[in-house]
């Protein structure tokens, strides 16, 4: 039997509970919040540890990077894990190793256990940023889906901006000596706070009913469809979800020597690979060295490394209000398109002699405001749609673990880059890989708009 489509308008015109499903699409993007604090605190603290520690530049370099050596084995484990024991289960895990990291970080006494500890933490960032945006695209209604599984970025950017605040009070508290004995720990143990709201505002949130489905604990995820959306849309889902699970094999990589399940996988992995590829961490983990070559100093760097945050804001805003407007596809190639013209700008700004500093600057914030309206959201969004049911946290896990192997290629060879081919050139790779991206996005990605996942997964058959 063939799936019967269920329109956008018959979503929106069956009553659900609205503020239900904003809810917990909120609890679980909270995951994103957690993924941006810790990945940017590690910049108010590394400095205060390297004279603490007396760290080798080597060191300080294997410290900032350990976080990203955990989350890649937390992304490839979140998967297996996922699907065995639940979505929200594993979700809960992820926040109890942020809670662990935080603890054992603040009170280290030797540079090894922080590196062992932000291993740790990187395992819970690796979980919580492939079950946060796999949970929420199982639990929102084709018609909301892409705005709600953009709460993920804007969560991130939340943390990312969080921090520099909590930063600045925690500095502000003692002088030189007393932040490099005591004030890293308190940085660090801060970000304890935000893992353990994760996991008090996670406890009440209901399992998601695909997994449920899958773990044959149907009358639950009944209960839970039609919280979302009503009893009689809750019926024809639970029907397409029963028809996907009984038409598939279980998760194996095996699987994806099938040709449409092989194409999904390319895509996932791809996208995911470009998302970072275009070099949006470069220019976030080194802010300050960025701007300062641009010409922008003093005063008007702090101006202008303060309008990244407005940036990723709006960015997100933005792409909230398009998503199910538009569509993914529509936002990719717009996004992808304008962020290759803005950098062939700045690559030439870097090359001119005497071009004013404020000028390429903005540039680069323009720039994040449209990652921030494509890449950053909408990857998330498309790469948690796109691969059926009885895979879709297997497959996720390894597109996602690609991500995070692109964003060590970036962040690790950045400064090689920077240093010996200087700006102009180091834009104009990252321009060359976000025209990459749209014509692969033209080329191969579907549009998800509007759709059921159920519907998404018949366009590989």
């Amino acid at each position: 039997m063939g799936i019967v489509k269920v329109t956008s308008d018959e979503y929106k015109e069956q009553k659900g509970n609205l503020f239900f499903v904003i809810f917990i699409s909120c609890a679980a993007a909270f995951g994103g919040l957690l993924y941006g604090y810790d990945t940017a605190v590690i910049s108010g603290a590394i400095g205060l540890m390297e004279v603490h520690f007396n760290l080798s530049p080597t060191m300080v370099g294997f410290v900032v990077s350990s976080l990203l050596l955990g989350g890649a084995v937390g992304v490839l484990a979140s998967g297996k894990l996922s699907d065995r024991f639940g979505r929200k289960s594993i979700l809960l895990l992820a926040a109890s190793l942020f809670i662990v990291s935080a603890i054992m970080q603040a009170l280290s006494s030797a540079v090894s256990f922080v590196i062992i500890s932000r291993i740790i933490g990187g395992l819970g960032i690796g979980i919580a940023s492939v079950l946060s945006i796999t949970y929420i695209s199982e639990i929102a209604p084709p018609h909301m889906r892409g705005r709600l599984g953009s709460l993920y970025q804007f969560a991130v950017a939340v943390g990312i901006v969080s921090v520099y605040f909590v930063n600045d009070y925690i500095l502000s508290i003692g002088e030189d000596a007393w932040q490099n004995s005591t004030g890293w720990r308190y940085i660090i143990g801060a970000s304890g706070i935000p893992a353990l709201l994760f996991l008090l505002i996670l406890s009440p949130v209901p399992e998601s009913p695909r997994w449920l489905v899958k773990a044959n604990r149907t009358v639950e995820a009944m209960d839970i469809l039609i919280k979302i959306n009503g009893t009689h849309i809750a019926r024809q889902e639970l029907y397409h979800i029963e028809q996907s699970l009984k038409e598939n094999q279980p998760a194996s990589f095996s699987l994806f020597k099938e040709a449409g399940l092989r194409k999904a996988l390319l895509i996932g992995i791809l996208l995911a690979a470009f998302q970072q590829l275009v070099g949006i961490n470069a220019i976030i983990y080194y802010a300050p060295q960025v701007f300062e070559a641009a010409g922008a100093r003093g005063d008007l760097s702090l101006l202008v490394t303060s309008m990244i945050g407005v940036a990723a804001f709006l960015g997100v805003l933005c792409s909230m209000w398009l998503i199910d407007r538009i569509g993914r596809k529509a936002l990719l190639l717009i996004g992808t398109a304008g962020m290759a013209l803005t950098q062939l700008l700045v690559s030439f700004g870097f090359h001119s002699q005497g071009t004013e500093g404020l000028t390429t600057s903005l540039l680069i914030v323009f720039y994040l405001f449209l990652f921030n309206i494509s890449m950053g959201p909408v990857v998330w969004v498309v790469i948690s749609e796109i691969f059926p049911n009885h895979v879709r946290g297997y497959a996720m896990s390894i597109s996602t673990f690609f991500l995070w192997i692109a964003n060590w290629f970036v962040s690790q060879f950045f400064p090689i880059l920077w240093n010996k081919a200087g700006g102009s050139f180091t834009f104009l790779s990252f321009m060359i890989m976000c025209i990459a991206s749209f014509l692969f996005t033209w080329k191969w990605v579907p549009e998800t708009k509007g759709k059921s996942l159920e519907e998404i997964e018949h366009i590989w058959k």
